[in-house]
């Protein structure tokens, strides 16, 4: 029997003609809904076949569909409303989800348990972790805008599903992934520091698909030194095998075909400053610009830059250099509209407004600035991301949120940007090992940590997926 069938109207009154009730037989459960509900799913989907098959003046019979009719009351629920009722937490999330993929509204069931709508950060917890095979512990993490998680150990990568309960591991060629970003569910961009070029991996089948080079003026082989992307590129830095030059790479993310060079920079003599390559990439989106940072420790201490590049120019817009304290890490966030850092001596968060850029631009500290460049560097090893309209700083094992706070004059004029810190977990999550990473994805916080083998995931409510 096809997925739905005609089924005979003995004891049920059907609709009036030019109705645009719907009725279904699910399961010998009968349900009424709209054509605007059934096709709310798109025109090519399976509800909206439905809404085809009893299309005319009047509905002549019933389609009947074999399937569970109390799941299906969910998801008749979820497209009426967008979101899921409440009596959906009853029911195991794997069948949720069989039976989504069924009807064809998986993304559907994604976005309602997973929108960044329902990010709340202050609420934030560690809920479970995620276990990873063998000893090695994560160097790189990735998200896709799909929901699935790409996770670097030694020379694996790990891949969960958006529902964090399903994975497979492959191998690479790498003898450890130093960069990883995630193009798709199934394909990731992947490159180390002593390994030539930028490998494209089909991570279902574990081969790689393409491998994406940069070559020098002396023909010597590149190192992939961060990776990032828009919504229609995708970015690599390289730096040559001999160290003496480097260069920002800009594909088309949809075919990955070279489109253009920029950064593209060389070594003379001993001004190693003039030459250090971008060790993280973030696409400012509102600005149609690209962060590129890197920074490099001398005996004189660490000094670095931070450049935002007109990718369509070739062109730097502007740029900071950084010697008295370096960025440990440092990050864009397109809702606040600021770069922010984390000093590698200070330990202090700072930032930069990018409404106001200029060549005067300098740090503003968010803290009290009572800290003191001791030469201890306190900031060594920290972390700092953005996500929503929050900034996110890893000190040790422990994780700073900042927020902006408005703050008005007496004349009713926004007076200077106010941040406010607020230390996130509880008592028994603090202590832990050092974050070596974190990201985000929708409404959750992944994070690493050094030596050990799994991924912490952390969301506002405790329920386990």
């Amino acid at each position: 029997m096809p997925p739905f069938a005609p089924s005979h109207t003995d004891g049920f009154q059907l609709p009036k003609p030019d109705s645009n009730i719907v009725t279904i037989d699910v399961g010998g459960q009968l349900f009424q809904t709209t054509k605007q509900t059934l096709n709310s799913t798109g025109p090519k989907s399976f509800f909206s076949r439905i809404a085809d098959s009893v299309s005319g003046s009047q509905q002549i019979s019933i389609p009947f569909i074999d399937r569970d009719p109390e799941l299906f009351s969910i998801f008749l629920s979820l497209l009426r409303n967008g979101t899921l009722p409440s009596k959906a937490k009853a029911f195991d999330l794997q069948d949720l989800i069989s039976e989504s993929q069924f009807y064809g509204i998986e993304n559907l069931l994604f976005n309602s348990l997973s929108s960044p709508t329902q990010f709340e950060p202050f609420n934030l917890e560690k809920s479970f972790i995620l276990p990873l095979n063998g000893r090695d512990s994560p160097s790189a993490i990735a998200t896709t805008r799909y929901g699935s998680l790409h996770v670097a150990h030694g020379s694996k990568i790990t891949s969960f599903d958006w529902s964090l309960r399903r994975k497979a591991t492959i191998l690479t060629h790498f003898t450890a992934v130093d960069s990883l970003y995630a193009i798709s569910p199934s394909v990731a961009a992947a490159g180390a520091n002593d390994f030539s070029g930028l490998q494209i991996i089909d991570l279902e089948n574990g081969i790689v698909r393409d491998t994406l080079y940069w070559e020098n003026v002396t023909r010597s082989g590149s190192t992939v030194q961060a990776i990032g992307s828009s919504e229609d590129y995708l970015f690599a830095s390289y730096e040559s095998g001999r160290r003496n030059s480097n260069s920002i790479m800009v594909y088309d993310l949809h075919n990955l075909s070279p489109i253009t060079e920029v950064g593209h920079s060389e070594i003379y003599g001993a001004d190693i400053d003039s030459a250090i390559p971008a060790t993280k990439l973030k696409w400012v989106s509102s600005y149609n610009l690209l962060m590129a940072a890197g920074s490099h420790s001398g005996p004189s201490g660490v000094s670095g830059n931070i450049r935002l590049w007109d990718v369509r120019s070739g062109n730097v817009v502007w740029e900071m250099s950084e010697k008295i304290d370096c960025f440990a890490d440092v990050t864009v966030s397109d809702n606040l509209s600021a770069i922010f850092k984390v000093g590698v001596n200070s330990g202090e968060a700072f930032y930069v407004d990018l409404r106001n850029l200029s060549s005067e631009s300098c740090w503003v500290c968010l803290g009290d600035k009572r800290k003191v460049l001791n030469g201890k560097k306190e900031g060594n090893g920290c972390k700092i991301e953005s996500h929503a309209s929050q900034v996110f700083c890893s000190k040790g094992g422990d994780v700073e949120l900042w927020s902006e706070v408005m703050m008005k004059n007496a004349e009713g004029r926004l007076e200077e940007r106010i941040f406010k810190k607020n230390l996130m977990g509880r008592a028994k999550d603090m202590g832990s090992p050092r974050i070596t990473a974190l990201t985000f994805r929708g409404d959750k916080m992944f994070l690493t940590r050094k030596e050990q083998q799994y991924v912490e995931v952390w969301q506002s409510s405790a329920r386990e997926p």
